[in-house]
């Protein structure tokens, strides 16, 4: 059942809570996504199974938290999940993080990194409002963003265009990871698709060269796209956080 969350910034996040023992395990979704999709219900059940905690939650402006999505940027987001982790969790945790969730995840492993148990990202996009969007756009695309504060552009996953904010670009730019030390010091496994056209591989390999820790590893799975649902999919991230609650 949906529980609500008002969190000290005034927004509603809304978020399932599944009771357990041991660590638990905290759901990182994507942008534009929300909690209901494949991998944090696949991962529900399979906690379910294990007798483990499970969170899983919609940042505000996507699902069923308040606020537009087109209001919203990544440290709004990082404040929704650092809300979460700490009012509805008890101890360190396994963060999940899937795409943008990645991101975020990193950004609360450098934050609080006594709330982290373990990492696994599945096709993380760390700074993906730089190195993606921004880097991406042509000259025409940054002079809107900047004189009209938005720019559309296609979604491959709707028929509706993603629209892109100055707020989101200029405050991406103050969460980055990738320009300065990045230390986990806990197990991380990072997941990564060969196939995925949203996230290039050579982002995953820079991530596993950039961060530093004494138990990292990064898995590419020939084939796999952005979304890594298919069943081998989503077992190599049961496999993955299995191996991190040992």
């Amino acid at each position: 059942m949906t529980d609500f969350l008002d969190t000290p910034q005034g927004r509603r996040i809304a978020y399932n809570l599944l009771k357990g023992k041991g660590t638990g395990i905290v759901f990182l979704g994507g942008f534009k996504s929300d909690m209901s999709g494949t991998k944090a219900m696949h991962l529900e059940h399979w906690a379910r199974g294990q007798g483990r905690g499970f969170l899983r939650f919609d940042y505000s402006g996507h699902g069923d938290s308040s606020g537009a999505f087109e209001e919203g940027c990544i440290g709004d987001w990082f404040a929704d999940a650092a809300a979460a982790l700490t009012t509805l969790t008890e101890g360190p945790q396994i963060l999940v993080g899937s795409s943008m969730g990645g991101w975020i995840a990193l950004l609360l492993a450098r934050a609080m990194p006594q709330r982290v148990a373990g990492l696994v990202t599945v096709a993380a996009a760390p700074d993906f409002s730089e190195q993606g969007f921004w880097a991406g756009f042509d000259d025409a695309q940054r002079e809107a963003v900047m004189r009209d504060g938005r720019v559309e552009i296609p979604s491959e996953y709707s028929d509706e265009p993603n629209v892109i904010t100055r707020r989101l670009i200029e405050d991406g730019r103050d969460h980055l990871v990738m320009n300065q030390s990045l230390v986990l010091p806990f197990p991380a496994r990072f997941l990564q698709g060969t196939a995925d056209e949203d996230v290039p591989v050579n982002w995953a390999l820079e991530l596993l060269d950039h961060a530093q820790g004494e138990d990292i590893r990064l898995t590419l799975v020939k084939g796999a796209d952005h979304r890594f649902s298919s069943p081998e999919c989503l077992g190599l991230i049961e496999d993955a956080v299995t191996e991190l609650l040992r």
